[in-house]
């Protein structure tokens, strides 16, 4: 009775901060749709949820404020509500769709995540950002976006003014890239699909970017294979966040433990290095392709498995929108204001670097294997 007692307090506790979030979560989602059908009717809106939901929450904070009885629905955002939106976009990764462009993507994916790194270090150092500023740009930019950057911020517990400004950075000039590579990738490769969607694919950040850069690229200049490519390519960049992830925590850890002075002896606990959400991730990626393999098998289950496919994939967004919202809501202006435009041009620094890499790499790739 007493544990049960506890629980319901708690969540009396979080209602009004978890109410508030999801309120403005469905505000950006709902402002997102309006203006894409006002400005690009038919096509994905130019103005991202998670952006707006980011923004929502800022403000709110900035003008409204968030008090004591908030504060516990937003922590509980942040540490569960979001884990299970991330977790979840491991049902949206499939082995088949990958092997098409493989032999182009591989090369070109590795290789811009590695100049995102050194990129991230290099300006990281140069501009004075924290190490864990420079560790979310880069998975931010080089990996899966915001995805990338919540998954890895608890990992290296980072700070929280580092993981809204990183985010904040990332949304924004993703967002730019969505808007003016498609134009890009016309001038370079024309209209053939499997360069350009490789190039969208490894260089745009974010995978709702993605999509949209490829099907304004797809629909303008008539390339309708274009989305798949890009798609298949954005998958590739998602799967090195297994791998990443607990590598930067690993990191993290040893640079930490060597500025305690036990020179990296004392054994962190297994769950700093890798979240649970992230081992859910991966067991969602298996469970996807073992689906996947059943269906094939019996196509009577097929409608089925895709209604619990579509419906975690919808979970998953809208729990990733309430779970930015609540970061907006977490950060302050006053402390960004602290930051500077500092991170801001270590994010165009490393943006224009991994896109130019993929540029080059996919021209000559492209024409290599063909």
């Amino acid at each position: 009775m007493t544990v049960l007692a506890s629980n319901a307090g708690a969540w009396r506790a979080a209602a009004p901060g978890v109410a508030l979030a999801v309120a403005l979560a469905f505000a950006a989602k709902f402002g997102s749709h309006e203006i894409g059908s006002a400005l690009v009717e038919g096509r994905p809106s130019p103005v991202s949820p998670v952006l707006l939901g980011i923004v929502f929450g800022v403000l709110w904070r900035h003008f409204v404020g968030v008090g004591a009885r908030t504060e516990a629905g937003v922590r509980w955002i942040l540490g569960t509500l979001l884990g299970i939106g991330i977790a979840l976009v491991g049902l949206r990764l499939t082995l088949p769709g990958l092997t098409g462009v493989g032999l182009v993507a591989v090369p070109v994916v590795a290789l811009c995540i590695t100049v995102a790194i050194v990129v991230s270090k290099l300006m990281g150092r140069l501009l004075g950002l924290s190490s864990g500023l420079q560790s979310l740009l880069a998975v931010g930019s080089a990996v899966c976006g915001c995805t990338a950057i919540v998954a890895t911020a608890p990992a290296i517990k980072a700070r929280d003014i580092d993981t809204g400004t990183a985010l904040t950075c990332v949304v924004l000039i993703g967002s730019l890239g969505m808007l003016l590579y498609p134009w890009l990738a016309s001038a370079v490769f024309g209209t053939e699909a499997l360069p350009a969607g490789v190039f969208l694919g490894s260089a745009i950040h974010d995978t709702s970017q993605v999509i949209g850069a490829s099907l304004i690229y797809a629909q303008q200049f008539n390339s309708p294979d274009a989305v798949a490519v890009a798609s298949a390519t954005k998958l590739l960049r998602n799967l090195s966040i297994i791998v990443l992830v607990p590598l930067l925590a690993w990191s993290a850890h040893a640079q930490s433990a060597a500025a305690s002075g036990d020179n990296g002896q004392a054994a962190a606990p297994r769950k700093s290095f890798v979240p649970w959400f992230v081992v859910v991730f991966v067991v969602l990626v298996v469970v996807r392709g073992l689906g996947d393999q059943f269906v094939a098998l019996d196509a009577n289950v097929a409608g089925a498995w895709g209604s619990i496919l579509g419906a975690a994939q919808s979970t998953s967004e809208l729990f990733m929108i309430c779970g930015m919202t609540a970061v907006g809501l977490n950060l302050s202006l006053a402390n960004m204001s602290q930051v500077g435009v500092r991170p801001f041009i270590a994010a165009a620094a490393i943006a224009l670097a991994t896109a130019t890499t993929s540029l080059a790499l996919t021209y000559t790739f492209v024409r290599l294997f063909a």
